[in-house]
């Protein structure tokens, strides 16, 4: 009769707790997920409230069962506008997601696939672009349009690309070297056919997964530049406006017209970011790593 060793039952015992823990994080994330998506969807149809409404006489009210989020410095209710904020922030993250991925992929995978000079070429413009800070470089590109939904989305989505482009150039690369690539091309296949056939299908997982990854960031940056005063107009509900304009209540003690925007903000980033952390180990076994946030 033998007896399993110490060291194998603690590791097995340390792979079934870290399994565990990541099918918790995947089953809360996805809830949170969920119930962004449904209050984007059904509050606005349900809560027959105008977010513009302004009463002066119920300006500043704390959260109670008539405003459960409070009501900010124009009487206007919170809940409602947080959600209308909210999805004004998800086209804004989601366009410039979409806008920035198929950018950075078309580029990442044109430099894998020729090679050459073409790729030299086009990852110095990448590192050169880098080298200025995202920020700076969104400011400039708002400030040269009116303020509006799509300079943001223009300005996040060419800010945004060049991590996608690296990744699908790197993964190209690495696709270039298989073998059935390799059979490809000694049997005639030209480099559109390859490119299209057989290296772009493989690319593709990856730009998903930097597309899901973008939404909350084009978010955060949505909101930055908003809270600077140079993204969406005032009178637009965006998480982004909705704290710049309570600035002046939290100085003075309120502090719901703040705490609930930044929630709608942190919220959806965690719960995304804990379902991509998931998707990533599912795409690429091999390196299992906990998401560092």
């Amino acid at each position: 009769m033998t007896c399993e060793s110490p060291p194998t039952t603690a590791w097995r015992s340390y792979g079934e707790n870290r399994r565990s823990t990541r099918i918790v994080r995947v089953r809360v994330s996805a809830a949170l997920v969920a119930a962004t998506v449904l209050a984007v969807l059904l509050v606005p149809p349900l809560v027959q409230l105008d977010q513009q409404a302004v009463d002066l006489s119920a300006k500043l009210l704390p959260p109670s069962w008539s405003h459960p989020f409070g009501t900010d410095d124009l009487g206007r209710d919170l809940l409602v506008r947080c959600v209308y904020g909210l999805r004004v922030s998800l086209l804004v993250g989601v366009a410039a997601a979409l806008a920035a991925t198929v950018l950075g992929t078309a580029v990442g995978a044109t430099a894998g696939a020729l090679g050459g000079w073409v790729d030299r070429g086009l990852m110095r413009i990448v590192d050169t672009v880098s080298a200025v800070p995202h920020l700076l470089l969104g400011i400039f590109i708002v400030a040269m349009f009116r303020p509006g939904v799509w300079p943001v989305v223009v300005s996040v989505a060419l800010t945004h690309w060049l991590s996608t482009a690296r990744i699908v150039r790197a993964e190209t690369l690495s696709l270039r070297s298989r073998p059935y690539v390799d059979a490809a091309v000694s049997g005639g296949a030209s480099r559109r056919r390859v490119a299209v056939r057989h290296l772009l299908p493989g690319v593709l997982p990856q730009a998903a997964l930097a597309a899901v990854l973008m939404v909350p960031h084009a978010m955060w940056h949505e909101s930055a530049l908003s809270f600077l005063g140079l993204g969406l107009p005032t009178h637009t509900a965006s998480l982004g406006t909705l704290i710049q304009g309570a600035q002046g209540s939290l100085l003075a003690g309120q502090w719901w017209p703040t705490l609930f925007p930044g929630l709608f903000i942190i919220v959806p980033t965690l719960a995304l970011a804990g379902l991509t952390g998931a998707w990533r180990e599912r795409i690429n076994p091999r390196r299992r790593s906990e998401l560092m946030l």
